[in-house]
Protein backbone atom coordinates (compact mmCIF):
# COMPACT_ATOMS: atom_id res chain seq x y z
CA UNK A 1 0.00 0.00 0.00
CA UNK A 2 1.42 3.48 -1.07
CA UNK A 3 1.92 5.51 1.68
CA UNK A 4 0.42 9.24 2.61
CA UNK A 5 4.47 10.19 2.25
CA UNK A 6 4.70 8.67 -0.96
CA UNK A 7 1.58 10.06 -2.60
CA UNK A 8 2.37 13.77 -1.71
CA UNK A 9 5.68 13.17 -2.90
CA UNK A 10 4.33 12.23 -6.13
CA UNK A 11 1.74 14.98 -6.29
CA UNK A 12 4.37 17.46 -5.50
CA UNK A 13 6.51 16.18 -8.05
CA UNK A 14 3.41 15.86 -10.81
CA UNK A 15 2.73 19.80 -9.73
CA UNK A 16 6.64 20.63 -10.17
CA UNK A 17 6.69 19.15 -13.90
CA UNK A 18 4.03 21.97 -14.73
CA UNK A 19 1.02 19.61 -15.33
CA UNK A 20 -2.33 21.10 -14.99
CA UNK A 21 -4.76 17.73 -16.09
CA UNK A 22 -6.56 16.88 -12.74
CA UNK A 23 -6.96 13.27 -14.10
CA UNK A 24 -3.62 13.16 -14.86
CA UNK A 25 -2.79 13.95 -11.23
CA UNK A 26 -5.76 11.11 -9.96
CA UNK A 27 -3.87 8.79 -12.29
CA UNK A 28 -0.13 9.77 -11.70
CA UNK A 29 -0.09 10.31 -7.73
CA UNK A 30 -2.53 6.72 -7.25
CA UNK A 31 -5.22 9.14 -5.88
CA UNK A 32 -8.84 7.80 -4.70
CA UNK A 33 -12.04 9.97 -5.37
CA UNK A 34 -12.19 10.60 -1.84
CA UNK A 35 -9.17 12.38 -2.25
CA UNK A 36 -9.79 14.60 -5.43
CA UNK A 37 -12.85 15.62 -3.68
CA UNK A 38 -10.64 17.65 -1.34
CA UNK A 39 -10.70 19.90 -4.33
CA UNK A 40 -12.70 22.82 -4.45
CA UNK A 41 -12.90 23.54 -7.95
CA UNK A 42 -13.43 20.75 -11.18
CA UNK A 43 -10.51 22.49 -12.35
CA UNK A 44 -7.08 21.85 -10.71
CA UNK A 45 -4.96 24.96 -10.14
CA UNK A 46 -1.41 24.10 -9.21
CA UNK A 47 -0.70 26.69 -6.10
CA UNK A 48 -0.05 25.94 -2.82
CA UNK A 49 -3.29 26.93 -1.59
CA UNK A 50 -4.90 24.10 -3.84
CA UNK A 51 -1.76 21.59 -2.83
CA UNK A 52 -1.97 22.10 0.58
CA UNK A 53 -6.21 21.53 0.93
CA UNK A 54 -5.45 18.56 -1.32
CA UNK A 55 -2.79 16.88 0.71
CA UNK A 56 -5.35 17.60 3.88
CA UNK A 57 -7.74 15.23 1.67
CA UNK A 58 -4.75 12.64 1.30
CA UNK A 59 -4.13 12.83 4.66
CA UNK A 60 -7.27 11.35 5.34
CA UNK A 61 -8.16 8.76 2.49
CA UNK A 62 -6.64 5.96 1.26
CA UNK A 63 -4.37 5.35 -1.43
CA UNK A 64 -3.94 2.82 -4.60
CA UNK A 65 -1.94 -0.22 -4.15
CA UNK A 66 1.26 0.06 -5.98
CA UNK A 67 2.66 -3.57 -6.64
CA UNK A 68 5.67 -4.19 -5.41
CA UNK A 69 6.91 -7.43 -6.58
CA UNK A 70 6.01 -7.29 -10.23
CA UNK A 71 9.23 -8.14 -13.11
CA UNK A 72 7.66 -4.54 -13.86
CA UNK A 73 7.66 -2.81 -10.35
CA UNK A 74 9.56 0.43 -10.09
CA UNK A 75 11.21 0.47 -14.28
CA UNK A 76 10.86 3.23 -16.42
CA UNK A 77 9.41 2.36 -19.88
CA UNK A 78 9.40 5.33 -23.05
CA UNK A 79 6.35 4.29 -24.98
CA UNK A 80 6.47 5.45 -28.52
CA UNK A 81 3.45 5.47 -29.91
CA UNK A 82 3.52 5.53 -33.87
CA UNK A 83 0.80 5.57 -36.70
CA UNK A 84 -1.50 3.61 -36.78
CA UNK A 85 -4.96 2.10 -36.10
CA UNK A 86 -3.24 -0.39 -33.28
CA UNK A 87 -2.60 2.69 -31.54
CA UNK A 88 -5.42 2.42 -29.65
CA UNK A 89 -4.43 -0.79 -28.10
CA UNK A 90 -1.70 1.33 -25.95
CA UNK A 91 -3.97 2.96 -23.99
CA UNK A 92 -4.88 -0.77 -22.05
CA UNK A 93 -1.29 -1.17 -22.39
CA UNK A 94 -0.19 1.76 -20.47
CA UNK A 95 -3.33 1.05 -17.52
CA UNK A 96 -1.82 -2.55 -17.27
CA UNK A 97 1.62 -1.46 -16.90
CA UNK A 98 0.95 0.77 -14.20
CA UNK A 99 -0.90 -1.51 -12.51
CA UNK A 100 2.19 -3.61 -12.34
CA UNK A 101 3.94 -0.48 -10.46
CA UNK A 102 5.75 0.77 -13.81
CA UNK A 103 6.20 4.63 -15.13
CA UNK A 104 5.41 4.98 -18.54
CA UNK A 105 6.15 8.47 -20.79
CA UNK A 106 5.00 8.82 -23.95
CA UNK A 107 6.19 10.04 -27.47
CA UNK A 108 3.82 10.35 -29.68
CA UNK A 109 4.62 10.73 -33.45
CA UNK A 110 2.31 12.99 -35.77
CA UNK A 111 0.78 10.61 -37.54
CA UNK A 112 0.41 8.82 -33.97
CA UNK A 113 -1.84 11.70 -33.09
CA UNK A 114 -4.15 10.98 -35.70
CA UNK A 115 -5.50 7.94 -33.77
CA UNK A 116 -4.78 8.88 -30.38
CA UNK A 117 -4.98 12.25 -28.72
CA UNK A 118 -2.09 13.50 -26.35
CA UNK A 119 -4.82 14.12 -23.99
CA UNK A 120 -5.93 10.38 -23.79
CA UNK A 121 -2.04 9.50 -23.09
CA UNK A 122 -1.23 11.54 -20.72
CA UNK A 123 -4.75 10.98 -18.55
CA UNK A 124 -3.56 7.30 -18.37
CA UNK A 125 -0.03 7.37 -18.13
CA UNK A 126 0.23 10.31 -15.33
CA UNK A 127 2.67 11.89 -17.35
CA UNK A 128 3.53 14.48 -20.19
CA UNK A 129 3.23 13.59 -23.45
CA UNK A 130 6.17 14.76 -25.69
CA UNK A 131 6.01 15.37 -29.65
CA UNK A 132 8.06 17.83 -30.87
CA UNK A 133 11.75 17.73 -31.50
CA UNK A 134 11.78 21.94 -31.43
CA UNK A 135 9.69 22.32 -28.57
CA UNK A 136 11.91 24.94 -26.84
CA UNK A 137 10.25 24.28 -23.50
CA UNK A 138 10.51 20.52 -23.82
CA UNK A 139 14.40 20.72 -24.60
CA UNK A 140 14.73 23.00 -21.02
CA UNK A 141 12.70 20.45 -19.13
CA UNK A 142 14.42 16.94 -19.99
CA UNK A 143 15.64 17.22 -23.64
CA UNK A 144 15.44 14.34 -25.85
CA UNK A 145 18.68 12.85 -25.10
CA UNK A 146 17.80 12.61 -21.38
CA UNK A 147 13.98 11.22 -22.40
CA UNK A 148 16.19 8.54 -24.60
CA UNK A 149 18.52 7.47 -21.54
CA UNK A 150 16.30 8.07 -18.30
CA UNK A 151 13.97 5.06 -19.44
CA UNK A 152 14.97 1.42 -18.46
CA UNK A 153 13.79 0.35 -21.96
CA UNK A 154 12.23 1.80 -24.78
CA UNK A 155 8.96 0.53 -26.79
CA UNK A 156 7.95 1.22 -30.18
CA UNK A 157 3.89 0.03 -30.06
CA UNK A 158 2.42 0.08 -32.90
CA UNK A 159 5.68 -0.03 -35.17
CA UNK A 160 5.00 0.74 -38.27
CA UNK A 161 6.19 -0.07 -41.32
CA UNK A 162 7.59 3.45 -41.59
CA UNK A 163 9.26 3.95 -38.36
CA UNK A 164 11.16 0.29 -38.55
CA UNK A 165 12.31 1.73 -41.98
CA UNK A 166 13.40 4.69 -40.20
CA UNK A 167 14.89 2.57 -37.23
CA UNK A 168 17.03 0.57 -39.91
CA UNK A 169 18.21 3.15 -41.64
CA UNK A 170 19.40 5.48 -38.65
CA UNK A 171 16.96 8.32 -39.80
CA UNK A 172 16.41 11.38 -37.33
CA UNK A 173 13.73 13.24 -38.42
CA UNK A 174 11.47 13.56 -35.49
CA UNK A 175 11.61 12.91 -31.88
CA UNK A 176 10.43 9.55 -31.71
CA UNK A 177 13.38 8.59 -34.54
CA UNK A 178 15.62 11.13 -32.84
CA UNK A 179 15.01 9.56 -29.14
CA UNK A 180 15.98 6.37 -30.50
CA UNK A 181 18.88 6.90 -32.34
CA UNK A 182 20.43 8.57 -29.50
CA UNK A 183 19.28 5.57 -26.28
CA UNK A 184 21.48 3.60 -25.04
CA UNK A 185 19.31 1.59 -23.37
CA UNK A 186 17.21 -1.70 -24.45
CA UNK A 187 14.63 -1.42 -27.80
CA UNK A 188 11.77 -3.40 -28.28
CA UNK A 189 9.49 -2.87 -31.00
CA UNK A 190 5.52 -4.48 -31.80
CA UNK A 191 5.21 -4.14 -35.34
CA UNK A 192 1.61 -3.64 -36.93
CA UNK A 193 1.08 -3.24 -40.46
CA UNK A 194 -1.04 -4.96 -43.43
CA UNK A 195 -0.01 -8.35 -44.12
CA UNK A 196 1.60 -7.44 -47.42
CA UNK A 197 3.46 -4.95 -46.27
CA UNK A 198 5.44 -7.19 -43.55
CA UNK A 199 5.82 -9.76 -45.99
CA UNK A 200 7.50 -7.43 -47.85
CA UNK A 201 11.76 -8.01 -48.97
CA UNK A 202 12.30 -4.28 -47.62
CA UNK A 203 10.59 -4.69 -44.16
CA UNK A 204 12.04 -7.97 -43.59
CA UNK A 205 15.00 -6.81 -44.64
CA UNK A 206 14.57 -3.98 -42.04
CA UNK A 207 13.37 -6.44 -39.36
CA UNK A 208 16.72 -8.78 -39.31
CA UNK A 209 18.77 -5.55 -39.74
CA UNK A 210 17.40 -4.33 -36.00
CA UNK A 211 17.26 -7.78 -34.53
CA UNK A 212 20.55 -8.00 -35.75
CA UNK A 213 21.65 -4.98 -33.44
CA UNK A 214 20.09 -6.03 -30.56
CA UNK A 215 16.17 -4.52 -31.11
CA UNK A 216 14.09 -7.39 -29.56
CA UNK A 217 10.41 -8.23 -31.21
CA UNK A 218 7.12 -9.22 -29.82
CA UNK A 219 4.63 -10.01 -33.04
CA UNK A 220 3.10 -9.44 -35.12
CA UNK A 221 0.12 -11.82 -34.67
CA UNK A 222 -2.31 -13.50 -37.10
CA UNK A 223 -5.61 -12.28 -37.72
CA UNK A 224 -8.19 -10.07 -39.06
CA UNK A 225 -7.21 -6.31 -40.31
CA UNK A 226 -8.68 -2.88 -40.60
CA UNK A 227 -9.30 -3.24 -43.91
CA UNK A 228 -12.43 -4.89 -45.27
CA UNK A 229 -11.73 -8.87 -45.99
CA UNK A 230 -8.08 -8.73 -44.79
CA UNK A 231 -6.38 -11.29 -42.97
CA UNK A 232 -2.81 -12.54 -41.69
CA UNK A 233 0.20 -11.86 -40.65
CA UNK A 234 0.54 -7.78 -39.82
CA UNK A 235 -1.93 -7.50 -36.39
CA UNK A 236 0.14 -5.59 -33.01
CA UNK A 237 0.56 -8.23 -30.66
CA UNK A 238 -2.54 -7.82 -27.71
CA UNK A 239 -1.47 -5.70 -24.50
CA UNK A 240 -1.17 -9.19 -22.60
CA UNK A 241 1.51 -10.47 -25.25
CA UNK A 242 3.93 -7.39 -25.27
CA UNK A 243 3.42 -7.29 -21.13
CA UNK A 244 4.52 -11.07 -21.16
CA UNK A 245 7.34 -9.80 -23.10
CA UNK A 246 8.71 -7.25 -21.09
CA UNK A 247 8.26 -9.47 -17.66
CA UNK A 248 10.09 -12.14 -19.29
CA UNK A 249 12.80 -9.64 -20.48
CA UNK A 250 12.94 -7.83 -17.08
CA UNK A 251 13.17 -11.47 -15.40
CA UNK A 252 9.99 -11.65 -14.85
CA UNK A 253 7.94 -12.55 -11.77
CA UNK A 254 9.12 -16.56 -11.59
CA UNK A 255 6.67 -17.03 -9.06
CA UNK A 256 5.57 -20.74 -11.06
CA UNK A 257 9.40 -21.15 -12.06
CA UNK A 258 10.34 -24.71 -12.15
CA UNK A 259 6.21 -25.43 -11.78
CA UNK A 260 5.09 -27.26 -14.43
CA UNK A 261 1.21 -26.75 -15.78
CA UNK A 262 -1.17 -28.20 -17.56
CA UNK A 263 -4.68 -26.05 -19.06
CA UNK A 264 -7.50 -27.49 -21.45
CA UNK A 265 -8.92 -25.09 -23.45
CA UNK A 266 -11.75 -24.71 -26.22
CA UNK A 267 -14.40 -27.06 -27.18
CA UNK A 268 -13.96 -31.01 -28.29
CA UNK A 269 -15.79 -31.80 -30.80
CA UNK A 270 -17.30 -35.86 -31.72
CA UNK A 271 -17.66 -36.95 -35.36
CA UNK A 272 -21.00 -38.07 -36.16
CA UNK A 273 -20.33 -39.11 -39.40
CA UNK A 274 -17.50 -36.89 -42.42
CA UNK A 275 -19.42 -33.97 -42.04
CA UNK A 276 -21.17 -33.74 -39.03
CA UNK A 277 -20.43 -33.12 -35.61
CA UNK A 278 -21.55 -32.44 -31.84
CA UNK A 279 -19.95 -29.49 -30.22
CA UNK A 280 -20.26 -27.75 -27.16
CA UNK A 281 -20.35 -23.72 -27.48
CA UNK A 282 -16.69 -22.49 -26.56
CA UNK A 283 -14.28 -19.59 -28.14
CA UNK A 284 -11.01 -20.82 -26.39
CA UNK A 285 -10.49 -17.45 -24.95
CA UNK A 286 -10.46 -18.18 -21.42
CA UNK A 287 -8.16 -21.38 -21.62
CA UNK A 288 -5.98 -19.67 -23.57
CA UNK A 289 -5.59 -16.38 -21.75
CA UNK A 290 -5.26 -18.38 -18.09
CA UNK A 291 -2.02 -20.20 -20.14
CA UNK A 292 -0.53 -17.19 -21.03
CA UNK A 293 -1.34 -15.88 -17.78
CA UNK A 294 0.94 -19.11 -16.31
CA UNK A 295 3.50 -19.03 -18.34
CA UNK A 296 4.07 -15.48 -17.20
CA UNK A 297 4.41 -16.27 -13.70
CA UNK A 298 7.68 -18.40 -15.25
CA UNK A 299 5.29 -21.69 -15.21
CA UNK A 300 6.54 -24.59 -18.28
CA UNK A 301 2.91 -24.71 -19.66
CA UNK A 302 1.36 -26.96 -21.85
CA UNK A 303 -1.94 -26.20 -23.62
CA UNK A 304 -4.07 -28.85 -24.87
CA UNK A 305 -6.74 -26.87 -27.31
CA UNK A 306 -9.76 -28.32 -29.20
CA UNK A 307 -10.51 -25.95 -32.60
CA UNK A 308 -10.68 -22.69 -31.90
CA UNK A 309 -9.43 -19.07 -33.87
CA UNK A 310 -7.54 -18.08 -30.89
CA UNK A 311 -3.49 -17.55 -31.53
CA UNK A 312 -1.18 -19.62 -29.85
CA UNK A 313 -0.19 -17.86 -26.54
CA UNK A 314 3.59 -16.82 -25.96
CA UNK A 315 5.87 -19.30 -24.32
CA UNK A 316 3.38 -21.99 -24.11
CA UNK A 317 3.71 -25.27 -25.82
CA UNK A 318 0.67 -26.23 -27.74
CA UNK A 319 -1.30 -29.43 -28.54
CA UNK A 320 -4.31 -29.25 -31.06
CA UNK A 321 -6.58 -32.20 -30.49
CA UNK A 322 -10.43 -32.11 -31.72
CA UNK A 323 -12.08 -35.23 -29.26
CA UNK A 324 -12.77 -35.67 -25.76
CA UNK A 325 -10.59 -39.31 -26.18
CA UNK A 326 -7.62 -37.14 -27.93
CA UNK A 327 -7.67 -34.36 -24.94
CA UNK A 328 -7.21 -36.93 -22.51
CA UNK A 329 -4.19 -38.42 -24.38
CA UNK A 330 -2.34 -35.45 -25.12
CA UNK A 331 -3.00 -34.84 -21.20
CA UNK A 332 -1.80 -38.20 -20.09
CA UNK A 333 1.09 -37.66 -22.62
CA UNK A 334 2.02 -34.26 -21.10
CA UNK A 335 3.98 -35.94 -17.86
CA UNK A 336 3.52 -35.19 -14.65
CA UNK A 337 2.65 -31.73 -13.68
CA UNK A 338 1.90 -29.35 -10.78
CA UNK A 339 -0.86 -27.30 -11.81
CA UNK A 340 -4.24 -28.41 -14.21
CA UNK A 341 -6.98 -26.06 -15.29
CA UNK A 342 -9.36 -27.39 -17.21
CA UNK A 343 -10.99 -24.82 -18.72
CA UNK A 344 -11.78 -26.78 -22.03
CA UNK A 345 -15.91 -26.89 -22.53
CA UNK A 346 -15.57 -31.19 -23.03
CA UNK A 347 -18.50 -33.00 -24.64
CA UNK A 348 -20.41 -35.09 -22.32
CA UNK A 349 -21.02 -37.86 -25.13
CA UNK A 350 -20.25 -39.51 -28.43
CA UNK A 351 -21.68 -40.62 -31.05
CA UNK A 352 -21.09 -44.91 -30.09
CA UNK A 353 -20.21 -45.50 -34.03
CA UNK A 354 -19.52 -42.22 -36.27
CA UNK A 355 -20.82 -43.83 -39.60
CA UNK A 356 -17.60 -43.64 -42.57
CA UNK A 357 -20.14 -41.48 -45.02
CA UNK A 358 -22.44 -38.65 -45.00
CA UNK A 359 -25.81 -40.04 -43.55
CA UNK A 360 -28.53 -39.12 -45.95
CA UNK A 361 -31.92 -37.74 -45.37
CA UNK A 362 -33.95 -40.71 -47.18
CA UNK A 363 -37.23 -39.87 -45.93
CA UNK A 364 -38.01 -36.44 -44.71
CA UNK A 365 -40.49 -37.76 -42.22
CA UNK A 366 -38.29 -40.64 -41.19
CA UNK A 367 -36.11 -39.52 -37.50
CA UNK A 368 -32.66 -40.33 -37.28
CA UNK A 369 -31.90 -41.81 -34.03
CA UNK A 370 -28.03 -41.56 -32.57
CA UNK A 371 -26.61 -43.77 -30.08
CA UNK A 372 -24.71 -41.76 -27.51
CA UNK A 373 -22.16 -43.09 -25.32
CA UNK A 374 -20.39 -41.31 -22.17
CA UNK A 375 -16.71 -39.62 -22.85
CA UNK A 376 -14.49 -40.17 -20.45
CA UNK A 377 -14.36 -37.40 -17.41
CA UNK A 378 -11.02 -35.77 -17.91
CA UNK A 379 -11.33 -33.70 -14.84
CA UNK A 380 -12.12 -36.52 -12.53
CA UNK A 381 -9.44 -38.63 -14.43
CA UNK A 382 -6.58 -35.79 -13.80
CA UNK A 383 -8.00 -35.12 -9.78
CA UNK A 384 -7.30 -38.75 -9.26
CA UNK A 385 -5.85 -39.51 -6.01
CA UNK A 386 -2.52 -40.93 -6.55
CA UNK A 387 0.85 -40.27 -6.35
CA UNK A 388 0.97 -38.83 -9.64
CA UNK A 389 -1.89 -36.84 -8.57
CA UNK A 390 -0.81 -32.66 -9.84
CA UNK A 391 -0.43 -30.42 -6.44
CA UNK A 392 -3.37 -28.41 -8.03
CA UNK A 393 -6.54 -29.25 -9.94
CA UNK A 394 -8.60 -26.58 -11.02
CA UNK A 395 -11.95 -27.24 -12.82
CA UNK A 396 -14.43 -25.13 -14.77
CA UNK A 397 -18.29 -25.04 -14.38
CA UNK A 398 -20.53 -23.68 -16.85
CA UNK A 399 -23.80 -23.44 -15.49
CA UNK A 400 -26.99 -21.75 -16.48
CA UNK A 401 -29.03 -22.27 -13.15
CA UNK A 402 -27.94 -22.67 -9.43
CA UNK A 403 -24.37 -21.91 -10.14
CA UNK A 404 -22.63 -21.87 -7.06
CA UNK A 405 -24.65 -24.71 -5.54
CA UNK A 406 -23.92 -26.78 -8.83
CA UNK A 407 -20.05 -25.67 -8.75
CA UNK A 408 -19.65 -27.21 -5.38
CA UNK A 409 -21.66 -30.36 -6.04
CA UNK A 410 -19.23 -30.76 -8.81
CA UNK A 411 -16.04 -29.77 -7.43
CA UNK A 412 -17.02 -32.85 -4.34
CA UNK A 413 -18.06 -35.33 -7.56
CA UNK A 414 -14.82 -34.58 -9.46
CA UNK A 415 -12.63 -34.64 -6.58
CA UNK A 416 -10.86 -31.32 -7.92
CA UNK A 417 -9.49 -28.50 -5.80
CA UNK A 418 -11.28 -25.72 -7.13
CA UNK A 419 -13.93 -25.12 -8.98
CA UNK A 420 -14.32 -22.02 -11.49
CA UNK A 421 -17.85 -21.45 -12.01
CA UNK A 422 -19.79 -18.61 -14.16
CA UNK A 423 -23.00 -18.09 -15.65
CA UNK A 424 -23.07 -19.08 -19.15
CA UNK A 425 -27.43 -17.87 -19.65
CA UNK A 426 -28.11 -17.16 -22.74
CA UNK A 427 -28.02 -13.28 -22.71
CA UNK A 428 -24.74 -13.09 -20.48
CA UNK A 429 -22.33 -12.77 -23.46
CA UNK A 430 -20.03 -15.29 -21.50
CA UNK A 431 -19.64 -17.51 -24.94
CA UNK A 432 -17.67 -15.48 -26.82
CA UNK A 433 -17.56 -12.77 -25.37
CA UNK A 434 -14.83 -10.51 -23.78
CA UNK A 435 -15.62 -10.90 -19.86
CA UNK A 436 -16.28 -13.29 -17.42
CA UNK A 437 -17.99 -12.80 -14.17
CA UNK A 438 -16.66 -15.96 -12.25
CA UNK A 439 -17.35 -17.61 -8.62
CA UNK A 440 -13.44 -19.33 -6.96
CA UNK A 441 -15.06 -22.33 -5.11
CA UNK A 442 -12.84 -24.04 -2.70
CA UNK A 443 -13.49 -26.49 0.20
CA UNK A 444 -13.11 -23.48 2.32
CA UNK A 445 -14.75 -20.32 0.63
CA UNK A 446 -16.76 -19.40 -2.39
CA UNK A 447 -15.04 -16.39 -3.45
CA UNK A 448 -17.16 -13.85 -6.11
CA UNK A 449 -15.32 -11.80 -8.56
CA UNK A 450 -16.36 -8.72 -10.25
CA UNK A 451 -16.69 -8.77 -14.04
CA UNK A 452 -13.85 -8.85 -15.65
CA UNK A 453 -12.09 -9.15 -18.78
CA UNK A 454 -11.04 -12.85 -19.67
CA UNK A 455 -7.35 -11.45 -19.62
CA UNK A 456 -7.57 -10.09 -15.99
CA UNK A 457 -9.65 -13.12 -14.90
CA UNK A 458 -6.95 -15.41 -15.91
CA UNK A 459 -4.44 -13.38 -14.29
CA UNK A 460 -6.08 -13.02 -11.07
CA UNK A 461 -6.30 -17.31 -11.25
CA UNK A 462 -2.92 -17.50 -11.82
CA UNK A 463 -1.69 -15.17 -8.55
CA UNK A 464 -4.50 -17.13 -6.94
CA UNK A 465 -2.25 -20.34 -7.81
CA UNK A 466 0.86 -18.84 -7.49
CA UNK A 467 -0.25 -18.10 -3.72
CA UNK A 468 -1.62 -21.45 -2.90
CA UNK A 469 2.04 -23.09 -4.25
CA UNK A 470 4.05 -20.92 -2.01
CA UNK A 471 6.45 -22.79 -0.48
CA UNK A 472 5.23 -25.92 -1.41
CA UNK A 473 7.82 -28.57 -2.58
Amino acid sequence: MATVKDTIHRVRAYVAAGHASKSGLAVSAGLTANALRGLESAEWNPTAETLSKLEAAISGSTVVDVPQDTALAGKRILLIVAGGIAAYKCLELIRRLRERGAAVRCVLTEAGARFVTPLSLAAISGDKVYQDLFSLTDESEIGHIRLARDADLVLVAPATADILARMAAGIANDLATTALLATDQPVMVAPAMNPRMWEHAATQSNIAALEGRGVSRVGPAAGEMAEADAWGVGRMAEPADILAALEAFFGAGGRLRGRRALVTSGPTIEAIDPVRYIANRSSGKQGHAIAAALARLGADTTLVSGPTEQPDPPGVAVVNIESARDMLAACEAAGPSDIVVCAAAVVDWRVAEAAPRKLKKKDRKQSQTLELVENPDILATLSRAGPGRPRLVVGFAAETESVIDNAIAKRAAKGCDWIVANDVSAGTGTFGGDSNTVHLVSAEEVEDWPTLAKEEVAERLALCIADALEGAP
